[in-house]
Formats: C-alpha cells, sequence, structure tokens
C-alpha cells in the first residue's frame, strides 16, 4: 500500500524523505548504538578481568565445599550437645514452676478452707447468738406477763380495799 502511496522516484519529494529519514535514523533508532555499547562492554569484560570471576567462583566453590565438608559437622555437633544440654534445662525448669504451682494451689486451698472454717464459725455463733436473744426475749416476755399479772391483782386488790371505802 506504501508504494501505491508515494510518490515517483523522479520527484521533488524524494530528497525530502530521505532527509527526514536520516534524521529518524540518526535522533530516534537507538540500535547501532546499543548495539556498539554492547560489543564494547564484552570485550572490556573478557580482556581486563580475564580469568578472575573464574577463580573467584572456584574459591567460593572449594569454601562452600570445605563448610559442607568441616565446619558444618562441626556446627550439627555442637548444636546438638547444646540442644540436649538446653533440653535438659527446660525439663528442670519445668519440674520445678509445677512444684510451684503445685505449693501454691496447696496455700490456696489452705487459706479457702480457713476461710470456709471462719464462715461456718461465724454462722454457727449467729445461730447460737440468734437463739439466746430469742431465750431472752422469751424471759423478757415471762417476766413482763408476771409483772402484768402482779399489777393486775394489785389494782384489782386496791379496786376492792377502794371498793370498801366508797360504801360509807
Amino acid at each position: 500500500d506504501r508504494r501505491r502511496d508515494a510518490p515517483a522516484a523522479g520527484s521533488p519529494i524524494q530528497p525530502i524523505i530521505k532527509d527526514v529519514g536520516e534524521v529518524y535514523s540518526r535522533l530516534l533508532d537507538h540500535r547501532p548504538v546499543i548495539q556498539g555499547e554492547i560489543r564494547y562492554f564484552v570485550k572490556e569484560f573478557e580482556e581486563k578481568r580475564g580469568l578472575r570471576e573464574l577463580r573467584v567462583l572456584e574459591n567460593l566453590k572449594n569454601t562452600v565445599f570445605e563448610t559442607n565438608k568441616r565446619v558444618l559437622p562441626k556446627c550439627e555437633q555442637a548444636m546438638q550437645d547444646n540442644l540436649s544440654e538446653t533440653f535438659k534445662r527446660l525439663q528442670a525448669a519445668n519440674a520445678m514452676i509445677h512444684r510451684l504451682q503445685e505449693r501454691e494451689y496447696e496455700v490456696r486451698k489452705l487459706q479457702a478452707d480457713k476461710v470456709m472454717a471462719r464462715e461456718e464459725k461465724c454462722i454457727a455463733h449467729w445461730e447460737e447468738f440468734m437463739k439466746e436473744q430469742q431465750n431472752k426475749r422469751a424471759e423478757v416476755d415471762e417476766e413482763h406477763r408476771k409483772a402484768m399479772e402482779r399489777l393486775k391483782e394489785q389494782y384489782s386488790e386496791m379496786e376492792r380495799e377502794l371498793a370498801k371505802y366508797v360504801s360509807f
């Protein structure tokens, strides 16, 4: 479709199109520059660094191998020794805490029993006090009744005595 729309080869627009193409290539097409930079980077990397990275990687591999072969088993053994010791200490601490909890439970139970005994004692004392009050009330009521009867007898005798004097 472009070929149909493009002007003929001998037209005056042709040099303008060529100039626009060159401007576009210089300003917007960065592929040649990037490819050049990549070639320069690879060349510098291969020439200047040489086998240094390979030596570093080899040393790193040897270090990792030695660590896996010698250091790691020593660390595992030390960890196992320390873990078993730590586990024993934790068990001892757990047993001590369990005993302390049992003692605290016994002390609390003893205190609760004492409180219950005091409450029962107070209730018994209160009941005894109330019975005593009932007895005293009954005694007071009885004394009052007897006093009332004496007063009634005294007043009735006084009325009889007075009745004798009224007849005059």
